[in-house]
């Protein structure tokens, strides 16, 4: 059982939406509302946050009424700047690059961007929910290549090498060093030497702390 985490779910399609919410409350999380459009979605956490009660992550449909363009990433957008705490994890129908670079050009923390798709993998869903919730991480691989494929083609990776570049899709999906060794089959060390190497040639210090991981992949995509 991962650690209870309080939700709030934006998605327009009431099947959905009672659908996440099954899937976390099954698992022993709270989805404490839903809600249908971005609009809805910032009253709610503005009410929530009066009261007290501000939940631990929202996760968003990208596109919500009434346009059903920008709404919800616009929203969370909004959302992680006035609640820099707020866990923020967005579904989409396919890789909208404009959107997941304008979610991710904020801060490090608790941030996510899933395919719709990556949902009916309950558990990888559920852990991805717990680990945005937790001021972590979680890119779907697809969004992941795609970003970072527009990287290289600005040189931004020039100085990485091929298991480099690698290591660190594995790391901006999230995994951790351990996952990412038995993705690679090699030793934790290995891996440990390779994300070294990948901090020191896009100058993150030691000061940057536990985020280099992220911010690793925020360098590429502000470039």
């Amino acid at each position: 059982m991962e650690d209870r985490v309080r939700v709030v779910i934006a998605e327009d399609s009431v099947l959905l939406r009672e659908g996440l919410t099954r899937l976390l409350t099954d698992r022993g999380h709270d989805v404490v509302a839903g809600v249908g459009d971005g609009e809805a979605l910032i009253k709610t956490i503005t009410e929530l946050d009066a009261q007290g009660e501000l939940p631990d992550v929202v996760v968003a449909d990208v596109r919500m009424p009434p346009t059903h363009t920008d709404e919800g990433v616009r929203a969370a957008v909004t959302l992680r700047k006035a609640h820099p705490g707020l866990g923020v994890l967005v579904l989409s129908q396919y890789v909208e690059e404009r959107y997941a670079t304008e979610l991710l050009a904020g801060s490090s923390r608790g941030v996510g961007y899933l395919l719709k798709d990556r949902v009916a993998e309950v558990r990888e869903f559920v852990d991805a929910v717990v680990r945005v919730a937790s001021g972590g991480t979680a890119l779907d691989p697809e969004v992941v290549q795609q970003l970072l494929g527009r990287s290289r083609k600005q040189d931004v990776l020039a100085g990485l090498t091929p298991r480099e570049r690698e290591v660190l899709g594995l790391m901006a999906e999230g995994r951790t060093n351990s996952a990412i060794a038995r993705q690679l089959v090699v030793s934790d060390g290995a891996v440990e030497k390779h994300v070294s190497n990948i901090f020191l040639k896009l100058g993150l210090s030691q000061s940057d702390g536990d985020h280099r991981r992220v911010l690793a992949v925020l360098t590429y995509l502000n470039s």
